[in-house]
């Protein structure tokens, strides 16, 4: 088991050290690599893998992971886009039970972390992150993800501090006419119940695609038996019409909607209503001159229209501020474009360049069991707006290494719009109660301003300068240094009860955050082994931490550092045997408070070993957590706080898959196999109205079965 003890400043700085000292070690090792020549992969290699169930994601290249998201993994399938995610090292959740959680990467957060699809931006109306963006993203039905880390792009919109997340389905490549289809369900434990669909139709000039995607399931039992509340039922559904006339031509027509019901012990509400509608459309061209290699363009609209009650999906129970049984309806509209052309300005040298743009109205209504939501007129109460301006060039310094270094210049603006009566919010909606409102008066010092309900910046500067080497024998090394300059988000703005603890105003007196960070890693990769790390150390002038020490929550600026590192490799023991582990750690710190900073994931560590022989494949996943004795109670961000110290878990899990034919297989698993107790560190407390104390954190599933069949032609 491992344990991470609480330890002084000067323990923490040897552990930084340590840190430092492996992947400094990592990189001379790749530096002094031998001149043997890689092994590539073969289609037999890539047949190979396709068997395997996915329990750790590795590296692809410097500062980007790339997985295929269609790839059964471990843990039971994802439901969500932040159950996908944690299978890659450096990612966490902030769990609420079943479904629905909000993802973390290196300890960072919401808007920090872009998460685009098809190059678009959803955002989630609720005002407490009840429907996350990756709550309305189903995994399997997008064909790659791609994850930047860190302020090492700037070209996926602005405020990418952590990193960017893309879920994209990418072009078919047809060359007659034909019809593929690929399918696959999972049933399991608490009444899990999936089923995927990818259906592609067309010929070289045209095609017509359709995804579609079904998940539910029942309350689940944790190790000890208990039920916890966390029954949810979502589909999506989502059509594109492409035209391909040539090889360097793609224009495609979207269109999607989803819904569903969520269930959660850890809040005060339900969500009842989780309506997606979406509507994209895109164009890309290739090779239009020899100095203009691409042009891509898009336009967008997605819709999030959220329902959360209190008596729908649970028995009433007076508490957390609702007297009576209350619903909510939030509407949140995301609109945006991007434009972005490729140049080859010499032969060594390439550039980036574009433009793109974001425009996202809030609406509320709000009603109960006499007066329903519905009869209720929608009142706006916030809008948000972006434009940016950026351009991103690479040059090639020889054969082997090459400077990439990108700058963003962003216009931010925000409108609050003044409610009938209250806020446009609700008292206990969420897990902290959180609601929108706050006080009318004050200004963002150095904003300009036309109005006490309007602010604006008008230059946000983000940039980036890394250096990639490719070394003999399959190795690569890379550092890099970025910043970004992050306007306040909704959630942090407006949503909140209250706002700056000193002035009751977060509207007029947060100001935008500012990180900058050091980025450095390597990776070595041989005919039957690899191994890769990434470390980085930041500093955030002017962080945005959310105070629950008062009644309300506040929202305030601080002053952070923040460092860590990832891990991972895998060894070919024998032909059919891999071993493959990977280490994730994060550390932060409030400097302002001379305390840790909140929300800060514990060190976690995957053990894996997989097995494929013919038509078999097995393999088994041990997880181990820290843990957490660094924490700062009563802080964190607008969906979790610091409750205290967490323990730490192992968890083991076993799958087992056999391929019928070319076209059918086969996937069995056992999560949890011992059945342990354990909850995460970044949680939600249990809500009162299902009988929780209010410090006691949610336990996550104890042992789950699942089956899953897939089917490809």
């Amino acid at each position: 088991m491992i344990s991470l003890q609480h330890t002084p400043h000067h323990r923490i700085f040897q552990l930084h050290a340590r840190a430092a000292a492996c992947s400094a070690l990592l990189i001379a090792l790749a530096a002094h690599a031998s001149a043997s020549p890689a092994r590539t992969g073969t289609d037999d290699d890539a047949a190979s893998l396709s068997e395997v169930v996915v329990t750790a994601v590795h590296e692809h290249s410097p500062v980007h992971v790339v997985a295929d998201p269609k790839q059964p993994r471990q843990p039971v399938p994802a439901s969500d886009a932040a159950d996908y995610l944690k299978s890659i090292p450096g990612f966490s959740a902030v769990r609420s039970g079943g479904s629905n959680s909000d993802p973390v990467f290196r300890g960072q957060f919401g808007s920090r972390l872009p998460i685009l699809t098809n190059g678009s931006t959803l955002l989630g109306a609720c005002p407490s992150r009840m429907d996350s963006p990756s709550s309305y993203i189903s995994p399997e039905t997008f064909d790659e993800l791609d994850v930047v880390k860190g302020p090492q792009t700037v070209i996926w919109g602005p405020g990418a501090s952590a990193g960017v997340v893309r879920f994209d389905r990418t072009r078919p490549e047809l060359d007659k006419a034909e019809v593929r289809f690929s399918a696959s369900a999972t049933a399991g434990t608490a009444a899990r119940s999936d089923q995927n669909a990818d259906l592609l139709a067309g010929t070289k000039d045209y095609y017509v695609r359709f995804t579609a995607n079904h998940s539910q399931a029942k309350d689940y039992k944790d190790g000890d038996g208990k039920i916890v509340p966390s029954h949810y039922d979502k589909w999506n559904a989502d059509v594109a019409l492409g035209l391909t006339p040539d090889a360097d031509t793609w224009i495609e027509l979207s269109a999607g909607a989803g819904d569903g019901e969520a269930r959660y012990g850890g809040r005060g509400m339900d969500g009842t209503q989780f309506r997606r509608d979406s509507l994209a459309l895109r164009f890309e061209k290739r090779n239009i001159t020899d100095w203009f290699s691409k042009f891509e363009a898009q336009v967008y609209y997605n819709r999030a229209d959220h329902v959360m009650d209190n008596f729908t999906l649970r028995t009433f129970s007076p508490g957390g501020g609702m007297s009576m049984p209350m619903a909510s309806n939030v509407r949140r509209t995301t609109s945006g474009l991007r434009v972005a052309g490729t140049f080859e300005l010499a032969a060594s040298t390439s550039l980036v360049a574009g433009v793109d743009a974001m425009n996202s109205p809030h609406y509320s209504r709000k009603g109960s069991l006499s007066m329903p939501y519905q009869d209720q007129p929608r009142v706006r109460n916030a809008r948000f707006s972006n434009t940016g301006l950026f351009a991103e060039l690479t040059q090639r310094l020889d054969d082997s290494s090459r400077m990439l270094g990108g700058l963003r210049i962003d216009h931010a603006q925000a409108w609050r719009y003044p409610v009938a009566s209250s806020s446009s919010g609700m008292s206990g909606m969420g897990s902290m109660g959180s609601s929108m409102g706050g006080g009318m008066n004050g200004m963002d010092g150095g904003a300009s301003t036309a109005a006490s309900n309007h602010r604006q910046r008008n230059a946000l500067p983000s940039g980036f300068l890394r250096w990639e080497r490719n070394l003999q024998g399959g190795a690569t090394v890379y550092a890099g240094v970025g910043h970004v300059q992050r306007f306040p988000d909704y959630w942090e703005l407006i949503a909140p009860a209250n706002s700056a603890a000193d002035s009751g105003n977060a509207f007029g007196l947060l100001r935008p955050e500012k990180t900058t960070q050091i980025d450095i890693g390597a990776s070595i990769r041989r005919e039957d082994w690899q191994v890769w790390t990434s470390a980085y150390a930041g500093v955030v002038k002017d962080f945005i931490l959310f105070d629950y020490s008062g009644m309300s929550s506040a929202v305030r600026n601080v002053d952070a550092r923040t460092a860590g590192l990832e891990v991972g490799g895998s060894w070919r023991m024998a032909s059919a045997l891999t071993a493959q582990a990977t280490l994730a750690y994060s550390w932060a710190e409030n400097r302002s408070d001379h305390r840790p900073l909140a929300q800060t994931p514990p060190l976690e560590a995957r053990l894996g070993l997989d097995y494929t022989s013919g038509a078999w494949n097995a393999g088994a996943l041990w997880r181990l957590v820290a843990s957490q004795h660094r924490y700062a109670a009563g802080t964190g961000n607008v969906v979790g706080k610091d409750f205290g110290p967490s323990a730490g878990f192992g968890v083991l899990s076993l799958n087992a898959g056999y391929r019928v034919n070319e076209k059918f297989k086969l996937i069995a698993g056992i999560d949890n196999l011992f059945d342990k107790t354990y909850s995460e560190h970044l949680n939600l407390a249990g809500s009162s109205g299902f009988g929780y104390p209010g410090s006691v954190r949610i336990n996550e599933p104890g042992r789950t079965l699942w089956v899953r069949g897939d089917v490809k032609f």
